[in-house]
């Protein structure tokens, strides 16, 4: 039984093994979304989690006109947003570490690679977190998650019109933060 509507069928009739299999199937993707909406692992296991459990009670609402993961992806969606709501908080230096990996790797690139790959990377976060909340989730489903516009547009319940303008808004608007962060860099002098 690997075909998913026919593991939709058998969890709706009460078999618990084929939604587990829907879990399986899901879930790394799943939180890979969700960790980049609220910036904490452990927060992103437990919207993923929650998420999970909302989707098997609400499975008999599931329209099977559009694809499960899109519909499981709307509800995780909506739970990491409304969690982050919840939880608004700065991400500290520890907590950029977890989400982005631990320890660095030697590769062959000059030394100072993985340094401003870091600070490239925590610069971004710290932009993203400055938009608004439209921005930034409709950045992480395009960019981040490489969402179809289709996809996004039935996640967000907004036309593909709408995932257009409001897209290219974000991006703009993710630019702009990303140079006044790099205007507030202090000035080192030369000695």
């Amino acid at each position: 039984m690997k075909d998913e509507p026919d593991l939709i069928q058998a969890a709706l009739t009460g078999n618990s093994e084929a939604f587990g299999v829907l879990v399986e199937r899901y879930q790394d993707r799943l939180y890979s979304c969700v960790v980049n909406v609220v910036n904490h692992p452990d927060e992103a296991e437990d919207v993923v989690q929650e998420s999970f459990i909302q989707a098997f009670l609400k499975l008999d609402t599931f329209q099977q006109s559009s694809q499960f993961f899109t519909w499981l992806y709307r509800i995780a969606f909506n739970n990491a947003l409304s969690k982050r709501r919840r939880h608004r908080h700065k991400l500290s230096l520890d907590q950029a570490q977890e989400v982005s990996g631990s320890e660095p790797t030697a590769n062959s690139e000059a030394p100072d690679f993985e340094i401003i790959q870091r600070e490239n990377i925590s610069q971004l976060r710290d932009a993203l977190q400055r938009l608004s909340e439209d921005h930034r989730s409709i950045l992480v489903l395009r960019e981040l998650e490489e969402t179809s516009y289709e996809d996004i547009a039935e996640i967000l319940d907004i036309s593909i019109g709408t995932v257009r303008s409001r897209l290219s808004r974000a991006r703009a608007a993710l630019k702009s933060q990303l140079e006044n962060l790099a205007d507030y860099r202090p000035v080192q002098d030369d000695e």
